[in-house]
């Protein structure tokens, strides 16, 4: 396996920046549609994965926490509601982890039609190992939920997304920043349980 060097943060900070420029359909060739794939991903068992997170976390966790969000300076400390790593497609087959803070503690048990209370926090931090052993550390991807009527077009949800450096890719809060909207898009599929996707099964914690 790869070993882990936190001067390559900055390479996948670039890796995380690819995106799939082109729609079919869409009058703007550059707008994001979503993450830039990862074609050849490890095939990991989760042990394998876990070991491998072992090895990163700290180095990733000090990364995020340089942009000065509280949420990337606390995350690493929250519920973690994952029992390993696990590959995302709809991550661009990135290898991901969630975290939640004490307020979202209902995140595992939401069923369709309920909503999560305003002040909770889902934090998913990624990496990424290709099929010959290369590692990355990955974005960091933070869903706050707000206020009731505070941003009736996200669901009252707020989207940013961390580089591993701690520079800030985009902020749906931030007047102006539209760079949130691929997210926004993606997990409208997921409006009748209050926009979020839940982690696989077999991924989840044996109390779950």
């Amino acid at each position: 396996m790869g070993k882990f060097r936190l001067e390559r943060i900055l390479a996948l900070a670039m890796g995380a920046l690819l995106f799939t420029q082109a729609q079919a359909g869409s009058d703007d060739p550059f707008k994001q549609v979503e993450h830039f794939k990862i074609e050849r991903p490890a095939n990991l068992d989760a042990s394998n994965a876990m070991d491998v997170y072992d090895n990163i976390i700290d180095q990733m966790a000090q990364g995020y926490a340089q942009s000065g969000y509280k949420s990337a300076k606390d995350y690493s400390n929250w519920r973690r509601d994952n029992n390993a790593p696990y590959l995302s497609a709809g991550h661009g087959n990135r290898f991901l982890n969630n975290y939640g803070n004490k307020i979202s503690s209902g995140y595992l048990k939401l069923r369709r039609g309920q909503k999560m209370p305003a002040g909770s926090v889902l934090a998913k931090d990624s990496f990424t190992v290709t099929d010959d052993g290369e590692i990355f550390a990955g974005a960091l991807f933070i869903m706050e939920k707000l206020a009731e009527g505070t941003s009736p077009d996200t669901g009252n949800w707020r989207y940013a997304m961390i580089m591993p450096d701690g520079s800030l890719f985009g902020d749906s809060a931030v007047k102006g920043d539209n760079s949130m909207q691929f997210c926004q898009d993606c997990h409208n599929l997921a409006k009748t349980r209050d926009y979020l996707f839940l982690i696989p099964w077999k991924f989840r914690p044996s109390s779950q």
